[in-house]
């Protein structure tokens, strides 16, 4: 026959959309024209597939080759085409039976000598293929990849031949499957640091385990080497559990960006750290080919921002929209992409300049003006949606044998807080579907009510400190996650009292 049709996908954010290949093999000149709004690598695959197809002991069709990538108006881009392409060259030549391919997808970079190349962004593929009813066949190198779709119709090849020997029934492919090397299923046991390496700061340790029971975003201020840092990268080690959809949601993000997935790591919650150089495209996303930036790479795990100050105010207010929303939509003149950015935000600051302003030591030298051009890198509407907000002080006492060592118990470690993150976190689960965080106003509302008492009490706090609409929102949310915490049905007074100790920075802005 003259005329083949293959099918393939595009990548466009974490979707994967799906691309007709259709091959001709007509008369004319010899020559290889290619149609779709192909990108450069794409463009370049003729000068790939057609040494693969030489190599690989096949004939290259004499006359003119035409080549479709449907739908003509959506870009495409990467050496994933290259494998369906030479399908298709082969299938209109007559060297192949296109009998099987109506019931299969393919991607895969081909090497000059008919090898395959893995490619970036299989994952969403799989998934994509799965949905659709077809088999999907992959390089052997994205094999594992492709098996987190499940389905157990995802197949490997090393080469062109292996495909087209499975095409012809003359040979099995592997069925792609995944290789866990013993990981453990919910990243416990993946190098997570423990919280028992954590002495004194025992205020600390109570918010962090609040913010991991609802999912609140914190932010720690004090001196250096108190342990803000030590202590937010110990929350990925107390989080709840990945569930199956959270973690496929989290490596699609992994598969499609930059690095690539990371199979060790399977349904272990993420702990991003940028710099604080980091630019906007860095932290959201960007390029003219656009890629997930720190926020989507930290979805359903944790973005940490060490010396928030330091980060270039531009930048910072970009997380405002995606703090809300949980996605970020990044928009090009010849594209756009959504990735999702469901990520919890622990941040760390100092609380001045030079960092010591109110520690014991006296070792502050900053004027009045200056904590308050520091403080004021950060907006008000910014503060206003991170929940927690708690003082690390210098501990009197240091850990160690030596004068001044810690003589008290041991602290408590991560295993045990977790429990009763979990246990608290299945009741938020069980009442509305949500961690407290995520809680819309109808919910806020059903789930949040506070008597008459109460009531009073947080509108005198709000008025006396400032506090914004949001900012009470958020105190609610808390409230309710405390109560969680201990098992309790409804808000009570102590529990409010603490989620208001807990907005330990001004955040009150009206206006934002």
């Amino acid at each position: 026959m003259s005329l083949a049709r293959v099918y393939s996908r595009a990548g466009v954010g974490v979707t994967a959309p799906l691309v007709t290949v259709e091959v001709h093999a007509g008369g004319g000149l010899p020559r290889v024209s290619m149609v779709g709004l192909p990108e450069t690598a794409v463009r370049e695959a003729k000068d790939r597939v057609v040494p693969a197809l030489l190599n690989s002991g096949f004939k290259k069709p004499e006359g003119h080759i035409t080549i479709s990538l449907a739908p003509a108006d959506l870009p495409k881009e990467g050496g994933r085409f290259d494998l369906p392409i030479a399908l298709g060259i082969l299938a209109a030549s007559g060297q192949v039976d296109d009998g099987r391919l109506d019931g299969c997808e393919f991607v895969g970079e081909l090497s000059l000598g008919g090898g395959l190349n893995p490619v970036r962004g299989v994952l969403p593929v799989a998934i994509e293929t799965r949905r659709a009813g077809r088999r999907l066949i992959v390089p052997a190198a994205n094999g594992a990849e492709a098996a987190l779709a499940n389905g157990g119709r995802q197949y490997c090849a090393d080469s062109l031949l292996d495909v087209v020997a499975w095409l012809q029934g003359r040979q099995a492919l592997p069925t792609a499957r995944l290789e866990t090397d013993g990981a453990a299923p919910d990243g416990v046991a993946c190098g997570r640091k423990d919280l028992a390496d954590v002495y004194g700061q025992h205020l600390a340790r109570r918010a962090l385990e609040v913010a991991a029971a609802g999912g609140h975003n914190l932010l720690f201020s004090g001196p250096p080497g108190t342990g803000k840092t030590m202590l937010a990268s110990r929350l990925p080690g107390i989080l709840p559990p990945l569930t199956e959809s959270e973690a496929l949601d989290s490596a699609k993000v992994a598969s499609v960006s930059k690095v690539g997935l990371d199979i060790s790591r399977w349904r272990t919650r993420s702990f991003r750290a940028p710099h604080h150089t980091a630019s906007s495209a860095a932290l959201v996303g960007g390029g003219s080919k656009p890629r997930p930036g720190e926020i989507s790479l930290a979805h359903h795990g944790v973005l940490f921002l060490d010396e928030l100050p330091e980060f270039n105010r531009n930048v910072l207010e970009v997380l405002r929209e995606p703090m809300e929303s949980g996605r970020i939509v990044i928009s090009r003149a010849a594209s756009q992409a959504e990735f999702p950015a469901r990520f919890q935000l622990v941040a760390a600051m100092n609380p001045c300049p030079c960092g010591y302003a109110g520690d014991r030591s006296g070792r502050c030298h900053c004027s009045a003006d200056q904590i308050q051009r520091y403080r004021g890198k950060l907006s008000g509407p910014l503060l206003d949606r991170i929940d927690l907000h708690v003082e690390v002080a210098r501990p009197d006492r240091m850990p160690g044998g030596g004068p001044g060592g810690h003589s008290g118990p041991a602290p408590e470690c991560s295993a045990a807080v977790r429990r009763r993150v979990v246990a608290a976190r299945e009741l938020q689960l069980a009442r509305a579907g949500l961690p407290n965080a995520q809680l819309g106003n109808a919910l806020l509302r059903q789930h949040c009510k506070l008597d008459a008492a109460l009531r009073r009490f947080l509108e005198d706090a709000a008025q006396r400190v400032g506090l914004s609409p949001r900012a009470c929102q958020r105190i609610l949310k808390v409230a309710r996650t405390l109560a969680d915490l201990e098992g309790e049905t409804a808000i009570g007074g102590a529990h409010l009292a603490e989620a208001i100790a807990y907005r330990g920075i001004d955040c009150g802005n009206p206006q934002g």
